[in-house]
């Protein structure tokens, strides 16, 4: 779209249009969500530059028109938690889940987050890469305009180094923002010991991710039999020398104080918080880092899901990713989570969707370009199969309402 001129017209409903754009939503807040009904918008090279209602439409010459009629047009849905890069399905352990198996015994078997990193290893850059781009397509077709993707199947210097390069090409060869997080205390190899694996994550793995500019963030899985607080402490600690900033995987089992630890380390966001306490609650409340629950997780491993409805009562600010990954959630549909965070997690379709844009752009730090529609932003635009209210995206559950995409398209990726 570059070069060109833009309107759509006869928008049914303009959703999340904003004459002054925000950074964050919370509390009350996030039941609000701006829609403009019968509306317009005009794009020129790539940018926004007006919208409002018809009746005001400024008319002019544009080089396409889009009739809208009947049809939504909102801001891309920004994907804040993934691990898009990996190499191959897990099916089998699908199956043993189904026969009764629980996330944490397939896991003692030698699944899990092992069974990738082993696989990840025969894999090349250029197969891996070829991989996430297939994925990647699926996921924009489905609207998604922008993505976090983690590493963390390598559990070696080369395996998360190759992983974090393959995240750089996509950054050039993506036309959607995608931002890099260095998880490599995901699980403990099976040849090292806790403490020898954290020294290799200090002392070889950060200083050459950060020679080589492959990442923007650092995570960590803080959890029962992964990594206790006092190691994401000093997992973090080295981070910030090095320029990452801190994200965390935690309380996706069980509360260990890792929420503590993530606040005093000034963690951008705290991800799946399916297994909260009062006193976690109360810790997020003081901090200014954003909740990222992740229903997908909660639908395919059947736990509970995080008490966004408390937290955003609480005034915390919530978003909401998809945590596409082979093991606990492989899908990649935006639409279907903000389904979920509404029917399992009673929030409304408002709070949902607030918490899948402009929340979601904090939680990776792109709010000044992605999130909502604001003149001056990068039109990166859903346009919906006929609906009558933004409403029936959550209420049309499992289906993809995207009829077209403005400013990005899955066939803007070049075939390899």
């Amino acid at each position: 779209m570059s070069g060109r001129s833009v309107a759509i017209i006869r928008i049914r409903q303009l959703v999340q249009a904003r004459k002054q754009p925000v950074s964050l939503l919370r509390g009350q807040e996030m039941n609000r969500l701006p829609v403009i009904e019968n509306a317009y918008l005009t794009v020129e090279n790539g940018i926004i530059t007006g919208f409002g209602k018809m009746e005001d439409f400024p008319g002019g010459q544009y080089d396409e028109i889009i009739d809208a009629t009947g049809r939504l047009v909102l801001p891309a849905w920004i994907d804040s938690h993934t691990h898009t890069i990996f190499p191959a399905s897990r099916y089998d352990e699908f199956i043993d889940k189904i026969r009764g198996l629980t996330y944490e015994e397939i896991a003692a078997k030698g699944g899990g987050i092992l069974n990738s990193a082993k696989k990840l290893q025969q894999k090349s850059e250029e197969e891996l890469l070829d991989n996430a781009l297939r994925r990647i397509r699926q996921m924009m077709h489905y609207g998604t305009g922008a993505l976090e993707i983690k590493s963390g199947y390598g559990l070696s210097v080369e395996g998360e180094l190759k992983m974090l390069r393959v995240i750089k090409k996509l950054k050039n060869i993506l036309p959607i923002p995608v931002k890099a997080t260095f998880l490599g205390a995901h699980a403990v190899p099976e040849n090292m010991t806790r403490k020898d694996y954290i020294n290799l994550i200090i002392n070889e793995m950060l200083p050459e991710i950060a020679k080589q500019n492959l990442a923007d963030y650092m995570d960590v899985f803080c959890e029962k039999n992964y990594f206790s607080p006092d190691d994401t402490a000093q997992l973090l600690s080295a981070a910030r020398k090095y320029g990452l900033k801190p994200k965390i995987h935690v309380n996706q089992f069980t509360s260990s104080g890792g929420i503590k630890v993530a606040i005093e380390h000034g963690a951008v966001s705290v991800d799946h918080l399916e297994v909260m306490t009062g006193e976690d609650l109360a810790t997020l409340e003081k901090s200014t880092a954003i909740a990222t629950v992740l229903p997908g997780c909660s639908f395919f491993l059947n736990i509970p899901y995080a008490p966004a409805k408390e937290m955003i009562r609480r005034n915390i600010p919530v978003a909401v990713a998809t945590d596409f990954n082979p093991g606990s959630t492989p899908s990649w549909n935006m639409n279907f989570m903000v389904s979920l965070a509404c029917i399992k997690q009673k929030l409304t379709p408002e709070q949902a969707i607030n918490a899948a844009t402009v929340n979601a752009a904090a939680a990776i730090e792109i709010s000044q370009a992605a999130g909502q529609i604001a003149v001056g932003y990068p039109a990166r635009l859903i346009i919906s199969v006929p609906l009558n209210h933004y409403g029936e995206i959550p209420y049309y559950f499992g289906t993809n309402p995207v009829e077209k995409t403005v400013g990005f398209s899955d066939s803007e990726i070049p075939e390899l």
